[in-house]
């Protein structure tokens, strides 16, 4: 019977891998076309595979766990369908060819595994199986051209998922080490000192006293890549934060005016956070520098205004889904967006693409009730700005008639932005923008 490949299917803008989490099937099991196969995990969201074909699981060619590239095969079924439907991949894994194929992904396979040594694979495994990070073959292969010992190589701080070694911590990792004599790297291999001095803030074990009546728990997966991302950011970007005071009253009598015909009309609730999403895109409009990304010393500017919106999940754990192109929806198409984003977040039913390309981020901490706050940055974002509650206050309000203390409804704007390319003027002006622009909305804006 005809053999068929299926592949780790693309799952985003910038996905690059995922980790199998559970087999939905077992080998010699039937599988039916679009059923699930396996669940995965990207970054933070949880997918399932479905199949793309028909027939019986005769392979798993990863197990729980193991990373999986995209585009790479991760399990082959016996399928009844041959001859004109099937594809080129089928083809080559047909009945009486398979072994000729086995032999042909071997092959290809073999370049890693000649520039990465046995003994190197082998720790790979150990390393692996003992829950130290796991290293790709393209950073064994670009450790073992580089000369780089195991023992160096666990010293070097990750940004990837809980903590592993990417491509580009490599690449940056080897331009420091590079400018460095060469005696310097000989030393560093034999003698790791002076690279654990570095890293030494972030990796240092901590002794913590025995207090008596101490649970001691383990993070759970999405809390090691909070833990990660965050440390790297703050590792990565100069933070310095703004504030504004925003006055709300406005808005808050426009929302109470016609929150209730639009939940009759549309079956949901108009709330605060979208109003202030699209006040943020049309700041992003007045200033653009404030819409980039940093990849070393390249400025990338983005065109689209994709605004992560930072959203609690139901273990107390945080999820950035993006809305994207702000810049050319209205209120009532941010206001859906947001709406289903908030919705399948805490259902735990967002696709790896929901928070994939994020340009900017918003966060309500006055969600918890707080006042204002001074959040990390989003890599690779540059900006992040808080919202806090909204209280009533009593406010001077400079009239023509002369001045007058009133109740008001008021809140904290806080931006934090990344120094490398943002200055306090950038910073603070655009974070004053967004004040103006909610301050200056239409009440007679129809939803």
């Amino acid at each position: 019977m005809p053999r068929v490949e299926l592949i780790m299917p693309k799952m985003g803008e910038s996905v690059s891998e995922a980790t199998i989490i559970t087999w939905s099937k077992k080998v010699g099991e039937m599988v039916e076309l679009d059923e699930t196969i396996v669940e995965i995990a990207t970054d933070k969201v949880d997918s399932e595979v479905p199949s793309t074909h028909e027939g019986k699981l005769v392979e798993m060619l990863f197990e729980a766990d193991d990373v999986v590239q995209v585009g790479e095969p991760f399990a082959i079924l016996e399928t009844e369908l041959g001859g004109d439907t099937s594809t080129a991949t089928e083809t080559k894994l047909g009945g009486d060819t398979s072994t000729a194929t086995e032999t042909k992904l071997e092959d290809v396979a073999t370049p890693t595994k000649t520039e990465t040594p046995v003994a190197t694979e082998t720790e790979t495994t150990t390393i692996t199986n003992s829950g130290e990070r796991f290293y790709s073959p393209l950073v064994r292969s670009m450790a073992s051209e580089e000369g780089i010992e195991m023992t160096e190589l666990e010293t070097i701080p990750g940004s990837g998922k809980e903590g592993r070694l990417t491509k580009s911590d490599m690449i940056s990792y080897l331009k420091t080490r590079g400018s460095a004599p060469a005696a310097t790297n000989v030393k560093v291999e034999t003698k790791p000192t002076p690279t654990p001095k570095a890293a030494d803030p972030t990796h240092s074990p901590v002794k913590i006293p025995n207090t008596g009546g101490t649970e001691i728990v383990e993070m759970d997966r999405m809390r090691k890549l909070i833990s990660s991302h965050m440390t790297m950011s703050k590792h990565t970007s100069a933070h310095i934060t703004s504030f504004v005071e925003a006055d709300m009253t406005n808005i808050v009598n426009w929302r109470n005016s016609v929150k209730a015909d639009f939940k009759k009309r549309e079956g949901q609730n108009i709330t605060f956070t979208p109003i202030i999403i699209e006040a943020m895109a049309k700041a992003v409009k007045d200033f653009p520098m404030i819409n980039v990304s940093v990849d070393g010393t390249n400025i990338h500017i983005h065109k689209n205004v994709n605004i992560g919106m930072a959203a609690a999940l139901s273990d107390g754990n945080l999820i950035v889904p993006v809305i994207k192109e702000c810049q050319n929806k209205n209120l009532v198409g941010i206001t859906k967006a947001v709406n289903d984003l908030a919705t399948r977040s805490r259902s735990g039913n967002l696709k790896p693409d929901d928070i994939q390309g994020g340009t900017i981020t918003m966060t309500n901490v006055g969600t918890f009730g707080n006042l204002m706050g001074t959040p990390i940055i989003n890599q690779p974002q540059v900006a992040i700005m808080a919202c806090g509650i909204i209280k009533k206050k009593p406010v001077v309000l400079e009239l023509v008639e002369g001045d007058v203390i009133a109740i008001r409804h008021m809140m904290f704007l806080s931006l934090s932005y990344d120094h490398r390319v943002v200055d306090g003027a950038l910073g603070g002006q655009f974070v004053r923008r967004v004040a103006d622009y909610l301050e200056q909305f239409d009440t007679n804006t129809i939803v």
